[in-house]
């Protein structure tokens, strides 16, 4: 196997694995407020919303690990790319 295939099957793999954890922290917030205005009477909305909150924040370091190892793959591939380019400017 060569090098630019082990890049991108790896690349792709965090990719898919940070599109489903992103899809997943949608699903959980999609009908949620950025602030709510809750009185006494609707205790039970802020219980319920302290759950979901609890589970954004559970999944959210994986959501930004997922991002920087996206990140950091693309910018291998680009420079394996960029290096492969020059080296064969090079010669």
């Amino acid at each position: 196997m060569s090098a630019t295939l082990a890049l991108w099957i790896v690349w792709a793999g965090i990719t898919a694995i940070m599109l489903i954890l992103l899809g997943y922290r949608g699903t959980l917030t999609r009908y949620e407020e950025d602030q709510l205005f809750l009185d006494e009477c609707e205790d039970h909305q802020k219980a319920e919303h302290a759950v979901l909150m609890a589970k954004v924040d559970k999944i959210q370091p994986y959501v930004r690990l997922a991002i920087a190892g996206t990140c950091v793959m693309t910018a291998l591939v680009i420079g394996y790319y960029v290096w492969d380019a020059v080296r064969h400017l090079l010669a």
